[in-house]
C-alpha cells in the first residue's frame, strides 16, 4: 500500500513543536515527509528543508509558493499540517482548504469566532478533513476514559474538573523575554493569553472525554504580573448541554507546576483521574468500592484504547505518539474517502474544526465575562446556537 504524501508548514529548525508532528506522522509508515515551508525566513527554511531529506524543489521558501506548487503536482500532499503563528493559521488553512486540500491545524485555529466559522463552512463546502491538534487527546488512557463514560460505566455525568497550569511564565523579569511577551500582547496573541494558550486544551478535553459542549461560563480572569495586559492565570465555571457542570483552572504563574494538564471526572456510579505527566495510569473508583488504577496496555481495555496503545505494558508513552494516533486518524479517515470505504469509528476521534470553532467561542467568552466581573455568558458559537 502506497503512503500518503505529507507535508508542514512551520516547524522549523529549533521549533518546539516540529519534531513532534514529524514523528508522530511518521511513526505508522502512513505519510512520506515530502513538502515543507518550514522558516519564515525562506533560505533557512529551505536549507533545513533539504537536510531532512526534501527535494529541493519541495522545500519551498513560504507557504504562498508551496501551496502554488503543490497545487500543481500529480503526486501533491494528501494532508498538509499548519505549524505556525498564531496569527497566520486562519489565510494559511482557509487557501489550502478552498485548494482541496486536508489539513490538520495547530490550535487556536484562528484568531476570532468570525475567522474560525468561515475555515467550519469552507471545510464543510470542500469535503476536505480540517482538523486542530488537540493532540493530547490522542492518548490511549484519555480515550478509554471517553469509552467508558460513553458506556455509562460512570451514570450520568455530574462534574468535570480540569486543569493546565505551570510556572514557566512566573518570572516578572522575563517581561521584556520576546518568546514570553507576545503572548500576553493583545496586537498579537488575541484577547486571551492564558486560556487561549493552555485553558482551550483543558476545556477541548473535558468535552472530548464526557462527549458534552460548553454552553455557558463565567470566568475570573488576573494578570498576576502587573505589566501584562492579558491574563496569566483563569477560574473558569462551566455549564455543559448534556447536564454537566465544569471547574477549568489553568495559569502560567503556579511555580512548581511542569505541564500541569489532568482531567477528572465524577459520574453517579463511579469518578476517573487522569494526567498528562504521568499518561500510562488512570485511576478509576467505583461508587462504594476500593480504588483501582487502570494501566494503559493492560487486558480488556476498551477497543478504543486498544487501538491507541503504541508499546507494551509498563513502558512510558509520550506526547509525540499521542500525536501519531491523530495523525493514525487522518491516515485512515483520508485512504477511506479515496477508495469510497467506511473508515473504523475508532478513526472518527481526532478533533474536527468544529472543535477548534467552540474553542475561539470560549475564548472570547472567558474574555467577554472577566471584563463583567464573572457575569455568566454564552459559550456557544454563533452558528451552533
Amino acid at each position: 500500500m502506497a503512503k500518503l504524501q505529507w507535508g508542514i508548514i512551520g516547524g522549523g529548525e529549533g521549533s518546539q513543536i516540529g519534531p513532534a508532528h514529524r514523528l508522530g506522522a511518521g511513526l505508522d509508515g502512513e505519510f512520506d515527509f515530502v513538502a515543507g515551508a518550514l522558516d519564515h525566513r525562506p533560505d533557512a527554511g529551505r536549507d533545513y528543508g533539504i537536510r531532512l531529506g526534501l527535494a529541493p524543489e519541495r522545500a519551498y521558501g513560504d507557504w504562498q509558493e508551496m501551496l502554488q506548487g503543490e497545487a500543481g503536482r500529480d503526486d501533491r500532499i494528501d494532508l498538509v499540517t499548519v505549524a505556525t503563528p498564531n496569527a497566520t493559521h486562519f489565510e494559511i488553512t482557509k487557501a489550502f482548504l478552498e485548494k482541496g486540500f486536508n489539513v490538520l491545524c495547530e490550535k487556536p485555529m484562528t484568531m476570532t469566532v468570525e475567522e474560525s466559522e468561515e475555515i467550519v463552512k469552507i471545510a464543510r463546502a470542500s469535503n476536505r478533513v480540517c482538523a486542530v491538534n488537540y493532540g493530547y487527546s490522542g492518548y490511549s488512557l484519555v480515550r478509554h476514559m471517553k469509552a467508558m463514560v460513553a458506556r455509562g460505566d460512570l451514570g450520568a455525568i455530574r462534574l468535570v474538573k480540569a486543569e493546565f497550569s505551570h510556572g514557566h511564565h512566573a518570572d516578572a523579569e522575563d517581561a521584556d523575554n520576546p518568546r514570553v511577551r507576545w503572548r500576553y500582547d493583545p496586537k498579537q496573541a488575541g484577547v486571551s493569553a492564558q486560556f487561549a494558550d493552555c485553558g482551550i486544551h483543558a476545556l477541548h478535553m473535558a468535552s472530548f472525554v464526557i462527549g458534552q459542549e460548553a454552553e455557558q461560563l463565567s470566568a475570573d480572569i488576573v494578570s498576576c504580573i502587573a505589566s501584562r495586559e492579558l491574563e496569566d492565570d483563569a477560574m473558569v465555571n462551566l455549564r455543559f448541554d448534556g447536564g454537566a457542570i465544569g471547574r477549568l483552572w489553568t495559569s502560567s504563574i503556579a511555580i512548581g507546576r511542569q505541564h500541569g494538564l489532568t482531567i477528572q471526572v465524577f459520574g453517579e456510579k463511579g469518578g476517573l483521574r487522569w494526567a498528562q505527566e504521568h499518561p500510562n495510569q488512570l485511576y478509576w473508583m467505583p461508587l462504594n468500592e476500593r480504588l483501582q488504577v487502570i494501566e494503559r496496555g493492560e487486558a480488556n481495555l476498551s477497543p478504543e484504547a486498544d487501538r491507541s496503545t503504541r508499546v507494551t505494558i509498563g513502558h512510558a508513552e509520550g506526547m509525540p505518539l499521542a500525536f501519531a494516533n491523530i495523525y493514525k486518524d487522518l491516515a485512515e479517515v483520508i485512504r477511506a474517502e479515496k477508495s469510497g470505504k467506511t473508515p473504523d469509528p475508532a478513526s472518527t476521534l481526532y478533533p474536527r474544526a468544529e472543535d477548534g470553532l467552540r474553542s475561539m467561542a470560549a475564548v472570547e467568552a472567558v474574555a467577554d465575562s472577566g471584563a463583567r466581573n464573572g457575569a455568566w455568558v454564552d459559550a456557544r458559537p454563533p452558528m451552533f446556537r
